[in-house]
């Protein structure tokens, strides 16, 4: 099942895998970055897919209208753009961030836009691994905030 706003359930996956990430010596996201209210100051609440399993949430991600600050060109309209893309430690390997992605691709089109696009820390080759198989097209590189980071499109 998928359910949109609900940002705490977000919160909940997204601060167990930045641990799981973290105790593998992985590190992505501070988890104080990721409790509901610091999330609510750069995510809308409409914004967020979460993926649930027996009452439990396992995965989510959110997805924006616009990213001014990763896609500075880009037209209103243009894409949608995905971002912290999470799986619940004791849900990985299941299928669940592909089944979110063509959720999020589905919904791309649903809302007549032609691109879904995202980005993702360059030194990062697993993460950036699993976008391209996916068939998102590296389209560029930037530096964000200090940040090196790659950017993926994948049209609709």
């Amino acid at each position: 099942m998928l359910t949109e706003g609900d940002d705490s359930a977000a919160s909940g996956v997204l601060i167990a895998a930045a641990l799981h990430l973290k105790a593998r010596g992985e590190p992505l996201w501070p988890e104080s970055s990721l409790t509901p209210e610091r999330l609510a100051r750069y995510y809308p609440p409409e914004g967020w897919r979460v993926a649930w399993r027996g009452g439990v949430a396992v995965a989510c991600l959110c997805l924006l209208d616009t990213d001014p600050l990763f896609w500075p060109d880009d037209g209103p309209g243009e894409a949608l753009y995905l971002h912290k893309l999470a799986v619940h430690p004791d849900a990985r390997g299941q299928g669940f961030s592909a089944w979110l992605m063509r959720e999020a691709v589905r919904e791309t089109r649903e809302r007549g836009r032609l691109w879904l696009k995202l980005d993702t820390a360059t030194a990062r080759p697993k993460l950036r691994a699993i976008y391209e198989t996916f068939g998102f097209q590296n389209v560029g590189q930037r530096t964000v905030k200090g940040f090196d980071v790659t950017l993926y499109g994948l049209p609709t």
